[in-house]
Parts: C-alpha cells; sequence; structure tokens
C-alpha cells in the first residue's frame, strides 16, 4: 500500500466535508468550508497552508476539542460527531496527546507535574505517573529541570515539556501546533526524530501543523490547506525538501505505511 493509496481499514483519521463557524450573523467566520483528509495509521502527516486558513480549526475538531457544525469525523474507530460530550473526554484522555502551540501548563505545578497529568487523569498511582513523566522529560531534553515550574523554563523548555505531556500516556495519535515555532534548529530536528519514531511506533499517527520548513523533511505526506478546505495531498515534493535544508528522514523510504 502506498501513502496516495490509503484502505479504510488503515484508516485513524478520516473527515468527510468538515464545517465550522465561529460568531453569527454579519459577524460571522467560516473557519472550515467542506475540509475532507484522511490519515493512515503510524503515519507522519504536516498540514501546511497560510495562517486562517483553518488549520488549528480542522486538529482541534479531530482531536475532539471543538465540535464541527457538519460533516463526518472519524478517529480511532471513534464517530466523534455522535460522542456525547463525556464520552468525548473519556476518548480524547486515553486515545489523543494534543501540543497546543500556547502550550497551555499549569503554573503552579511543576514540569514533572504537568506532564504527569494526563497519566494522573487515568488513574495511575502519583508515584508511578511522575516516574514516567521524569523518563519523558528526559527523553526531549529536561531530565535536570522536572522539578522548574513553568514560569522559569524558557519557550522552548515550556514547549519541550507540552510534547512530553502528549507523549507521556502513549496515545494512539498526536496532534502538534506547531511543535517548533519556539525551538531552534538543532532542537527542534531532535524533536521531530522523538515525535516521528512515536508516530511510527505500533502503529501511532501523527499530525503536525507547521509553517517550519526545516522539518518538512520528517513528513510521510503533507496536505496543504486554504480558505478552510484541504486543497492537495501528497509526498512532499522537491522544492520543500530543498527548503527543509536537511536529508529527508527515513520515514519518507517506501517502507512506510
Amino acid at each position: 500500500m502506498t501513502l496516495g493509496s490509503i484502505s479504510t481499514a488503515a484508516r485513524a483519521v478520516s473527515c468527510r466535508g468538515l464545517t465550522k463557524s465561529f460568531g453569527s450573523g454579519n459577524v460571522q467566520a467560516r473557519a472550515l468550508q467542506g475540509a475532507t483528509l484522511d490519515v493512515s495509521a503510524g503515519e507522519l502527516l504536516m498540514l501546511v497552508g497560510p495562517s486562517g486558513c483553518g488549520k488549528t480549526t480542522l486538529i482541534s475538531i479531530i482531536a475532539g476539542v471543538l465540535d464541527a457544525d457538519g460533516g463526518e469525523c472519524q478517529v480511532l474507530g471513534h464517530d466523534l460527531m455522535h460522542l456525547t460530550p463525556g464520552q468525548k473526554t473519556a476518548f480524547r484522555s486515553q486515545s489523543i496527546g494534543f501540543v497546543f502551540q500556547s502550550y497551555n501548563l499549569i503554573p503552579p505545578l511543576s514540569a514533572s507535574d504537568n506532564v504527569a497529568l494526563p497519566l494522573l487523569i487515568r488513574g495511575v498511582p502519583a508515584r508511578d505517573a511522575n516516574a514516567r513523566a521524569n523518563d519523558m522529560l528526559a527523553k526531549v531534553g529536561l531530565a535536570d529541570r522536572v522539578a522548574s515550574l513553568p514560569g522559569d523554563l524558557s519557550g522552548g523548555q515550556q514547549q519541550r515539556v507540552a510534547i512530553a505531556r502528549a507523549l507521556v500516556h502513549r496515545p494512539a495519535l498526536v496532534v502538534c501546533d506547531e511543535p517548533t515555532s519556539a525551538l531552534d534548529h538543532r532542537t527542534g530536528h531532535a524533536l521531530m526524530e522523538l515525535l516521528s519514531d512515536v508516530a511510527l511506533a505500533e502503529g501511532r499517527s501523527l499530525i503536525v501543523v507547521t509553517h517550519d520548513a526545516r522539518i518538512f523533511g520528517f513528513a510521510h505526506r503533507m496536505a496543504e490547506m486554504d480558505d478552510g478546505r484541504v486543497v492537495h495531498v501528497g509526498r512532499p515534493n522537491a522544492e520543500q525538501l530543498q527548503a527543509a535544508a536537511l536529508t529527508p528522514h527515513a520515514a519518507l523510504k517506501e517502507a512506510a505505511p
């Protein structure tokens, strides 16, 4: 199976004709106008396009954070359009890791406690949750900052804490909004290696919204959005890979799903 042909059984995400508007009356803004997107199990898909084209809205619906106005959205075998709020909350806590662009860390909690939260919500004992959180923080290069409060961390360090929190409960789908925006080239590259490994392990999937051309080489496929729609999906082209200024990641090999 090639990445351009995703069987129904292999789909982690299948969205059809999604619509979403904000506001009402004359001040209503259409964020999505019939967006359609498939993501396969084990795929790293990057979502690109101009600011305001609907990228964050689309991934927020896929992650169960926002409700669509219309269309269809199947994620990991669940019909999100027909889940109750309680069912959707349980689904997110079990199956979705979300890296928010604004980090959304809790100021009074240490880095370790912030990362442990998804595990604590699932009933993991505090000692075990913090041990797993510290291990994940070490993987993102923050072994020496586990006790630090968010206010004592740089923007890049806060972003790495947010990424560790998204990965710690081993979700089947990880959704990231500009995960490398606050990082230098070397750190961003290292984090994408970590994220791509997570996406490929055990059939997990990863959707990354990004404007960062330096990381395009990590994508299996790129989905381009404009004016609330997905207008093109395909492998990164030569121009995009040249812009990345790095050797394409091994994930681009034909052995990928």
